[in-house]
This record gives structure tokens, C-alpha cells and sequence, in this order.
């Protein structure tokens, strides 16, 4: 009994289907799908139980998925519509988070200030990283201060985080020439981020 294994990582609905839907037709008694997304997962899985197989769907550590299917005897082709199996993928979540201050929480100074290096190193390890970040206030200090922040907010930045950074702010506090990371930005940017977010975090 021929086996087949197909790596569909990456591939858009309906294309795993649809590779699936060939290697079965020609003749393949197993075949193993490797998709990266429950979309696909479900479609793939749903075709072949259409047909009669046998499906078995295996879950991996790295979010990936194997389907694992055993051909039935005698299957007869079918022609039907595969447009059933076309998938819109969910859309990235809009995530913005907004610091406003120096330091987290009340009571210490010395400790929030602590406490929000903290935090904002910790957002690089949190599911999902944020669309924008953004500074204003006495939060911008944050991207003109070498600290534990300002090395967390570089590397989020690497990794495709915009910084906005509050241009009237850096003014007032005499620090517009010390800004280290991020981009000077302005109340109608910050406005537009803040009011097509999907979702708003803030340490406060």
C-alpha cells in the first residue's frame, strides 16, 4: 500500500485539499498532510471523511498538524465543489499597547519605574506581539534612557514593532535629541493607532 506524504506548509485553502484530493485518486493507500493551520487542518480532514477514509489528526509543538489517512477500499472519485474548502485565514489581532508614565502602579517611585522595565521587556514573550507601541507623557523616558526597556524595545522593533513616540512630550521634557528607538510621532498618528486597535494594553 503506497504511501504519501505531502508538506502543505504555507499553502493556501484550498490547495491542500486539493493535493490531498490527487494523491488518493492516484492510488496512494495512506497519505500524510502537513498543515499549519486549523483552517486547513479542518478542510483537509473534512474531505477526506467525505470519502469514506479514515483520519487521524496528530497536533505538534511547533502549532503544525498531521493528517494522518487511511485510504477505503474501492473509493470512486467524486467531483464536487471544492470552493467548500477555501479558508479565510483570521486576521493578525491589532494589538497596541500605550505607556503613558514612568514608572507602574502607585506608591514607589523607584519601584515602578522597575517594575515597568519589567513589563516592557516581557511583551517580546507574550502571544501576540503588539502592532504599536506607544510613548507619551513622562513614559517617553523610556526611549531615551539606557535600560533593561530601551534593549526590549529595540529587539521588538527588529521583530516588525512601531514605537511611536510622542513628539510634543520629548519637548517638553528637553529630550527630542536623546530619543534611542522608535520614531517621533505626533497626536493625530497616535489618535488614528489607538482608534483602529483591536485591542489596548496598558500597564496602568
Amino acid at each position: 500500500m503506497a504511501k504519501v506524504t505531502l508538506d502543505c506548509i504555507g499553502l493556501p485553502c484550498p490547495q491542500p485539499v486539493l493535493r490531498t484530493k490527487d494523491a488518493l485518486e492516484q492510488g496512494a493507500g495512506a497519505v500524510e498532510v502537513m498543515v499549519d493551520n486549523e483552517a486547513s487542518r479542518n478542510n483537509v480532514a473534512r474531505f477526506a471523511q467525505s470519502r469514506g477514509h479514515q483520519v487521524t489528526i496528530t497536533a505538534r509543538p511547533s502549532g503544525h498538524f498531521t493528517i494522518s489517512i487511511t485510504a477505503a477500499a474501492g473509493q470512486t472519485p467524486a467531483s464536487e465543489n471544492l470552493d467548500d474548502y477555501s479558508c479565510d485565514l483570521p486576521q493578525k489581532l491589532r494589538l497596541v499597547y500605550v505607556i503613558s508614565a514612568d514608572s507602574m502602579g502607585r506608591g514607589n517611585d523607584e519601584l515602578g519605574w522597575a517594575l515597568l522595565q519589567t513589563y516592557i521587556q516581557t511583551i517580546k514573550d507574550v502571544d501576540p506581539l503588539p502592532e504599536k507601541i506607544i510613548f507619551y507623557n513622562s513614559g517617553v523616558k523610556q526611549v531615551t534612557t539606557e535600560s533593561g526597556a530601551l534593549d526590549a524595545l529595540k529587539q521588538l522593533q527588529a521583530l516588525g514593532v512601531e514605537i511611536l513616540v510622542c513628539g510634543t512630550c520629548l519637548d517638553f521634557f528637553n529630550l527630542k535629541s536623546a530619543i534611542k528607538v522608535g520614531h517621533i510621532s505626533n497626536m493625530y498618528d497616535i489618535m488614528h493607532s489607538v482608534i483602529n486597535a483591536d485591542k489596548i494594553a496598558s500597564p496602568y
